[in-house]
């Protein structure tokens, strides 16, 4: 699946530089956040190097947090991109004003690129093909796991496609616009609290995406997280509110977890501003968007349209 995964990024013309630890051992990498620190910001110093690509997600990279040098990485400005657990080192990056990019990782998205012909389309518009702005557009199927790895060698073995079953719009009307910033919810909790978590005002303006992961959690878990939000004073500030399609969840899950949103967002905080749309195309499921943390963008409920007013990239 690696391999895969990197024979997706040559085809862009992208040529590999792994650094030592990125085909080490599960128990060593966790045994050692600052040498994964380092190789990180080994890639970020090297002027040779002009983006950096997630291999797969996780659940400790805040561990890696206290050993990034942010001077490095303010100096060095290049693509960055993963999701899930990646989106830790994601919001670090960002708060530096560099755009981060939300999407793929080399195995877990990228591997299975060529199960999914619009993935590739979308990639190379957002990362190498920059427009003044672009259109999201959604899949026309997606799937919500892998067959086992273990168990074939064909990194296009997904899971059974399902057709698309639409965005939902859930409050707001016309068009909100502002920096998009966001990831998965459960890694976003590792922050909460912590010197890397951002100030209630950093919030003002935003358009916050979030999604859950693989761990299926329940919808009142979610309501629970998405609470603290509000208690923070994060919604009131915030112009948009998006969420992924939730990969495990039951179509009535689905309408559970769209109730439990807007029961929290409007009708305990008041931020009946807020426009709110979800089962959008990223997070946990395949194919996934990218979304670049930074970037402008506008979400318009009465057009269903969500779109980038600006290129992430030069």
């Amino acid at each position: 699946m690696y391999e895969a995964g990197l024979a997706t990024l040559r085809r862009f013309g992208l040529e590999i530089r792994e650094y030592p630890l990125t085909r080490r051992p599960d128990a060593e990498l966790r045994a050692n956040p600052e040498a994964r620190a380092a190789d990180l910001m080994a890639a970020f110093a090297d002027p040779a190097i002009t983006g950096i690509f997630a291999s797969i997600g996780g659940d400790d990279s805040a561990r890696i947090l206290p050993y990034l040098d942010p001077q490095v990485i303010v100096d060095n400005p290049k693509v960055f991109m993963g999701y899930s657990d990646t989106g830790t080192q994601l919001l670090f990056a960002h708060q530096l004003d560099l755009v981060t990019f939300n999407g793929p990782a080399v195995m877990a998205g990228l591997a299975q690129a060529s199960a999914f012909p619009e993935l590739e389309q979308h990639i190379r518009a957002i990362l190498f093909e920059p427009t003044p702005t672009y259109e999201y557009l959604p899949y026309p199927n997606w799937v919500g796991g892998y067959v086992e790895w273990s168990q074939t060698d064909d990194p296009a073995a997904v899971g059974e496609l399902v057709p698309h079953d639409g965005w939902r719009f859930i409050n707001g009307e016309g068009p909100v616009r502002g920096p998009l910033v966001g990831g998965c919810i459960e890694v976003l909790e590792f922050l909460k609290g912590s010197r890397y978590w951002p100030t209630e005002e950093w919030w003002d303006g935003r358009i916050l995406f979030l999604e859950t992961s693989e761990d299926v959690p329940s919808v009142e878990q979610v309501r629970y997280w998405l609470f603290n939000y509000g208690v923070q004073g994060v919604l009131g500030r915030l112009n948009g509110l998006m969420f992924g399609r939730a990969r495990g969840y039951t179509d009535d899950q689905k309408s559970a977890l769209d109730k439990a949103i807007h029961s929290v967002v409007v009708e305990e905080f008041g931020a009946s501003h807020l426009t709110i749309a979800t089962n959008l195309d990223f997070g946990h499921t395949d194919p996934q968007w990218i979304l670049p943390l930074g970037v402008t963008a506008e979400l318009d409920l009465s057009e269903g349209r969500f779109q980038l007013l600006e290129p992430s990239v030069e």
